[in-house]
């Protein structure tokens, strides 16, 4: 595509740009899962999970406005193209939340607080990404593809709310979609403490930003270019995974969305922890507090894999198509996280 950048230095880029809207998001405007959950289980309030629902609307009117102008095709995406496992979205939400839990951030958390100078972080992102490899291709690979196989489509019509809707009723894929969007939107925005704090809803607009980015991106180069590479946004699962590969083997292997991704979103947070003032070296002073967090990044790995996605692959950039696995498994995460929480804070005591 040019003499200077070739396909692969384009998608890496692209991962990039999006990624450090994430990484901005996450520093600045506090965008983060597990802080969602526990806000709104313990803190008794919902502007953080209101801030993805602002994403998640935003995010799904703008694919399906890429898919409206020609600019996205979505049987391309990953998430509407294989066969849809309930039990697996399940399975694996529930795990990847109670990892999540465990350990205190999930794998975007983690990259953000790295580049915030929290080196605990570092490990949950070390072993986050060798577990996923362990089941996605490693020596769990034929346990979970006998368990939960990843089957391609092979009707015509992808698993995703707004495609059957569309087959059901005979009207425009693209216009159910943005009006699904729309819903989740107005009904995400429309709370009195978000709408007086103005800030979160812009830096909820910046996240659904970095995900139309890598589907745009990734969705031109795919349709201009000669290598077969695929569309993607943006998952922080097999990514931390790959990027941990791409940097042991760069000079054999080619850059990838994935690793511009995630190096993405540390530049980002890095940026945002530095105009905040809040950049600080952090270590674990207690091996209890480390070995929970390394059991929590394991099971994250496993469980994402499981999924097809974690907490923003799923719970955000597979929303953004409307795939059947996504609202089922960010309940599934949403339900393992307060699992998880109530262990750690409660411990499992009977309510009195």
């Amino acid at each position: 595509m040019s003499d200077i950048l070739s396909e692969f230095h384009l998608v890496a880029l692209v991962g990039l740009v999006g990624g450090v809207f994430l990484g901005l998001a996450a520093r600045m405007g506090r965008f983060c899962t597990l802080g969602a959950i526990e806000d709104a289980l313990y803190g008794n309030s919902t502007v953080r999970l209101r801030m993805w629902g602002v994403a998640i609307g935003a995010s799904v009117i703008g694919s399906f406005g890429l898919m409206q102008a020609g600019l996205l095709d979505g049987a391309d995406t990953y998430y509407l193209s294989v066969h849809w496992l309930p039990y697996a979205s399940i399975v694996g939400g529930l795990v990847f939340g109670y990892g999540m839990a465990l350990a205190g951030n999930c794998g975007y958390g983690a990259i953000a607080r790295l580049g915030g100078g929290d080196l605990r972080s570092f490990v949950i992102v070390l072993v986050m990404g060798v577990s996923t490899y362990v089941v996605l291709s490693g020596p769990l690979a034929p346990l979970r593809a006998a368990l939960f196989p990843q089957e391609p489509v092979i009707t015509a019509i992808p698993p995703g709310i707004a495609h059957q809707l569309g087959a059901l009723t005979g009207l425009s894929v693209n216009g159910i979609g943005m009006a699904i969007g729309g819903l989740i939107l107005l009904g995400s925005i429309s709370h009195r403490p978000l709408l007086e704090q103005p800030k979160y809803i812009l830096w909820a607009l910046v996240v659904a930003a970095g995900v139309l980015i890598g589907w745009a991106g990734t969705a031109w180069v795919a349709r201009t270019g000669f290598e077969t590479l695929p569309v993607v946004s943006h998952s922080f699962a097999a990514p931390l995974g790959e990027s941990i590969l791409w940097w042991m083997t760069g000079s054999a292997r080619p850059l990838s969305f994935a690793v511009g991704s995630v190096a993405g979103v540390w530049t980002g947070a890095f940026i945002g922890s530095m105009i905040k003032g809040h950049f600080r070296w952090e270590a674990c002073e207690d091996p209890r507090e480390l070995r929970r967090q390394i059991i929590g990044a394991a099971l994250m790995g496993a469980g994402a894999v499981i999924a097809i996605g974690c907490s923003i692959g799923q719970g955000l950039t597979a929303f953004s198509v409307l795939a059947f696995s996504a609202p089922l498994t960010f309940a599934a995460i949403f339900a393992g996280a307060a699992l998880g929480l109530r262990q750690l804070i409660m411990g499992f005591q009977p309510a009195e």
